[in-house]
């Protein structure tokens, strides 16, 4: 059974190629069984999450990701988000490999956001907005500047310092990239803007963002969490990575709809209906764009399969 560390994973997932494999695979399809989910009591500030979630398609791959998000865990300097992730024959139901969950996790998550961003961003797109400061943050840039002829990133959070140094990872990249401690006028500029947080009071207004603007939102995996605010909701067509998921676990999904705000008919569509070519995404320049993820065991089989795939064909190779 082959390991996948998460620097190889790094190097043989690349964006563009995995952006396409899981376009195909929406269209496709797989049998996602709902995640399960339980929470851990912690002695910190914050429960842990233990979330499990499998996968398949028939007679070819089984998989299942393990993942635990302990939230306290930045106070010692280590990944809220931690797991791994198990790849089965699927005719057979030997294990194949194991990958590194957390690497997995990021590199799927990311590319779900821009996959999303191609059919619902503006294709001129060039000011784009990161907030949060985690791991995720350089992945979903990288993500974004792949599918958009990006040209300046913003990038804020909490700390500014650890704002500037998601921005010092980027060496000599095709965009210039920048810290800021305005929040306010940098989403007021912004054509993208992509959230990778764990707030759970919302940080966007709706006010704020200017006509055909993205907004993309990664954090609030559970009902309790939100990054966007009511008006955000209000003034934008709105589409999930999966109905399933987004409407009984982001709680920038449940909370508008709770509150009548939002209903099951203005979900516009899901990534399902955007790779099918079922339900249109942008429909015009100055309409703004909203996308909540919060991931599914679909892409996670996704990106196991091609970089088990791209290994063993480096391995050949050589």
């Amino acid at each position: 059974m082959r390991t996948v560390t998460g620097a190889e994973l790094k190097s043989v997932l690349h964006f563009r190629m995995l952006i396409e494999r899981m376009r195909q695979t929406f269209r496709a399809g797989v049998e996602v069984p709902m995640r399960h989910h339980h929470t851990v009591e912690t002695y910190g500030q914050n429960d842990g999450t233990l979330l499990l979630m499998p996968a398949w398609q028939v007679n070819q791959s089984i998989g299942v990701k393990v993942v635990t998000v302990f939230p306290d865990n930045g106070a010692k300097d280590l990944p809220a988000v931690q797991g791994l992730y198990l790849l089965m024959d699927g005719k057979t139901g030997m294990p194949q490999a194991v990958l590194d969950g957390t690497a997995l996790t990021k590199r799927r998550t990311a590319a779900a956001s821009a996959l999303a961003a191609s059919y619902l961003a503006r294709p001129d797109s060039e000011r784009l907005l990161m907030v949060g400061t985690g791991a995720l943050a350089p992945e979903l840039i990288e993500a974004f500047a792949t599918v958009l002829p990006i040209k300046h990133v913003l990038v804020w959070g909490r700390s500014l310092e650890k704002a500037k140094k998601v921005a010092s990872r980027f060496h000599r990249p095709k965009f210039r990239i920048e810290a800021t401690a305005d929040l306010e006028g940098a989403v007021r500029g912004a054509q993208v803007i992509s959230c990778a947080t764990l707030a759970k009071e919302p940080l966007i207004r709706g006010e704020w963002l200017q006509p055909g603007a993205h907004l993309d939102l990664v954090g609030g995996f559970t009902p309790e969490m939100r990054e966007a605010d009511n008006d955000c909701i209000r003034r934008s067509r709105v589409f999930v990575d999966t109905r399933e998921g987004a409407c009984t676990e982001a709680g920038d999904i449940v909370q508008p709809m709770k509150a009548g705000i939002l209903t099951d008919a203005d979900i516009a569509g899901d990534l399902y209906d955007l790779t099918r070519g079922q339900r249109a995404g942008r429909r015009f320049y100055d309409q703004i764009t909203l996308f909540k993820s919060v991931g599914t065991a679909l892409e996670d089989l996704c990106a196991a399969q091609l970089a088990v795939e791209m290994v063993i064909h480096n391995d050949t190779i050589r």
